[in-house]
Formats: C-alpha cells, structure tokens, sequence
C-alpha cells in the first residue's frame, strides 16, 4: 500500500495516511486516457452550427427568367447554392458529439489519472482549509505557503466559502469526488486532495466500501 504525507494549510507536516493501491496504485495505459479524455471533450463541443438549406433560405419563389430565349444559363431559383445569397451544400447541422464510454472503462481511467498524479509527485494531501470569510487574498496566502500554481482541490464536499475565494485566482479549480473526472486531473500540475476527500474517492471504485 502507498503512504502520502499529510500537510496543514502552512504546509507543515501533519502526519500521514494510507492509499487503496486498487485506486492508487493502478499502472496507466495511454489508450484508454485518451479514449476518455476525447469523449469528456467530445461531450463538451456545443454542436449548435448550422447553416440554411435550400428549404430555410428566404426568396427563391419565381424562376428569375424564362427558360430559353435569354441567352443565359438556365435558373430556377435565385436562392441555389451557387448564387449569391444562395442556401449551402452539405453545410453543418446541430448534432451530437459525444460517444459513449463504458462505465468500467471510465472507472479504470479514473484510477490510472489518479496513479499518476501520486507517481509524479503532483499529488498533495492537506488536512483541511479553513477560512474565516470568502475573500480571494486569504486563500491566495494559503495557495502561495502550498506551492499552489495550476492546481485542481477536491474537497469532501461543496465549499462555498473555498469556491469563492479561489474562483479569481488563475489555474485554481475546486470540485468533489462525486465531480471529479479524468480531465480535469490530467490538465492541472498539482492534485490537491483535502484527507476527508480520500475516502469517499476511494468508495467510488471499490466495491463494498461505504
């Protein structure tokens, strides 16, 4: 079983706490990152292009000119893709970008994401933050006294008076263990993890755990 040293929000050393190697101890396998990391930003594309169709365009009721004695080309509708103002051919239309990932795929992305982190040394587990009111310059002293640059801080659960203090601060991203996702741990440098927050990610992955 891995251990992690437990720091304080002065980053002095506390203690330190046992990891579930099935969570924690996972070899990483760059195919299935990437097969999920592609459908979380899959899923995240807005798919709302559209461009009108012959149909959709307005105009276009009257042939311009008769069909022959003109000495011009034939024309039917002055609303055909190649005339100006005209509808588009095979444009994009609003659709749906994400694809599905099986649950136990997404499962094992989760832990290699989380391996890794612990691997790297980019994993650091504080015991708590406490802050006396939501204001962006006592969290940014914390931040500063933990090393803190691009880095994701999983709290046991929803902290208001945390979110708002961070929320100015560049690079700084808080969530859950119920909203964690591999993304998001892959794209910050430092996986900061509150103690509290150990079990309950831990419960997500294996069986029996409360």
């Amino acid at each position: 079983m891995a251990t992690i040293k437990i720091f304080d929000q002065n980053k002095q050393e506390t203690g330190e706490t046992t990891l579930a190697p099935e969570v924690f101890e996972v070899a990483a396998r760059p195919e299935i990152l990437n097969f999920v990391v592609r459908s979380q930003m899959a899923a995240r594309r807005s798919g709302t292009h559209n461009a009108k169709t012959r149909a959709q365009v307005s105009g276009g009721g009257n042939k311009p000119w008769k069909q022959k004695g003109t000495g011009r080309a034939r024309a039917g509708s002055n609303r055909s893709p190649i005339w100006r103002g005209g509808a588009i051919v095979f444009g994009p239309v609003p659709r749906d970008y994400g694809f599905k990932v099986n649950k136990k795929i997404r499962e094992l992305a989760m832990k290699m994401a989380l391996s890794s982190k612990l691997q790297s040394n980019s994993m650091l587990v504080v015991n708590k933050i406490d802050l006396d009111e939501p204001k962006t310059r006592l969290f940014a002293a914390i931040a500063n006294k933990l090393g803190l640059e691009k880095a994701l801080i999983v709290t046991p659960e929803e902290n208001e008076t945390l979110v708002r203090s961070s929320r100015n601060i560049p690079g700084i991203a808080t969530t859950t263990p119920a909203q964690l996702n591999v993304l998001e741990i892959l794209d910050c440098k430092q996986l900061v993890i509150l103690e509290g927050a150990i079990k309950p990610i831990e419960s997500r992955f294996i069986k029996g755990e409360a």
